[in-house]
């Protein structure tokens, strides 16, 4: 059943704060905790209105008196209005903040460029210390967030909106700081992350499959630290890597896969995310997804048209050897 992973976090959190008094959950009239939610966190919920460079200086502060706690405020504005007190307060100090940024990516479609997070996984990822986490269903939020209470200093989870589908019954349970293997191929690898692009990326693995092209699809979850050692394993058996990611292509997944590969394993890399531009179309994330062709079909038509473009390529090598 379609869950918000919103949702799912405020309802793992909550048992949470009876388990471990050292935990608080500063609010910043987000909405997503009611009245009801609020009673039962008692004194280890503060709804501090909204004021996201406050937030994370008050919430720097109890971390350096020994308390655990889960900030939450909206993505855009912990990647830009918040960022100085992120890194001087937080990221400096190696606090154990837990920034639970809501609306990521394109889930705050309908209010506009000023409330979408676009450049918040390429912000926060470059911290030193800061551990950034994109869940892609609401199962693998509560797992984060039960883990999240060991993670040493400072962790980003990035966050949706509405409900968004489940990943497959059978997918392995997912482990912050290590990649989830969601479909094993050794032709080309999809990298992934976010609800709607695992999910395209699992669909575009099983079209490529009828075409003969066997896909590993890599849920990288964790963009920092990254999975090395998974990524480049995946790599090395590969002809291609494309990265899809509900962010714009500079910066964020594709930036960070892109990174490690030219360093540890070279490979063809192609990165498919939002063009380098300010969203100027009115809509849901769903709608919106599909306008920007964030989609199984964008994925397919790509790593059949670099294939065929290498295979062409290799042809005519063979040609001019020949000759």
């Amino acid at each position: 059943m379609s869950r918000a992973t919103r949702e799912a976090y405020r309802d793992s959190l909550l048992p949470l704060l009876n388990l471990h008094p050292e935990l608080i959950c500063l609010d910043t009239d987000t909405g997503l905790f009611s009245a009801e939610h609020a009673a039962a966190a008692g004194e280890q919920y503060l709804n501090l209105g909204i004021a996201e460079a406050n937030l994370m200086g008050i919430a720097a502060g109890l971390a350096a008196s020994g308390r655990v706690p889960f900030v939450n405020t909206m993505a855009a504005f912990a990647a830009s209005r918040a960022l100085e007190a992120i890194k001087i307060d937080i990221a400096y100090n190696r606090l154990p903040v837990r920034i639970m940024a809501t609306h990521g990516g394109l889930a705050a479609g309908h209010l506009g460029p000023t409330h979408q997070a676009l450049e918040d996984l390429a912000v926060l990822r470059v911290l030193p210390g800061m551990t950034v986490v994109v869940p892609a269903d609401a199962a693998a939020t509560e797992a984060f967030v039960e883990q999240s209470v060991s993670v040493p200093g400072p962790l980003y989870v990035r966050l949706g909106r509405k409900p968004s589908p489940p990943l497959p019954e059978d997918a392995p349970p997912p482990v912050i700081g290590h990649a989830q293997t969601l479909r094993q191929g050794d032709d080309v690898v999809l990298a992934c992350c976010g609800p709607y692009p695992v999910l395209a990326c699992l669909d575009a693995a099983d079209v490529l499959a009828g075409h003969g092209i066997e896909a590993t699809v890599l849920n990288l979850h964790t963009l920092s630290p990254l999975d090395t050692e998974a990524l480049v394993a995946a790599a090395r058996p590969a002809t291609l890597v494309v990265t899809v990611e509900e962010h714009w292509r500079s910066g964020g997944l594709g930036g960070a896969v892109a990174e490690t590969l030219a360093e540890e394993a070279p490979t063809r890399v192609l990165r498919l995310g939002m063009p380098d531009q300010f969203v100027d179309e009115v809509g849901n994330q769903e709608h919106l997804v599909e306008h920007y062709d964030l989609t199984a079909e964008r994925v397919v038509r790509t790593v059949r048209a670099a294939l065929d473009t290498a295979a062409l390529s290799g042809r005519t090598e063979r040609r001019e050897i020949a000759t």
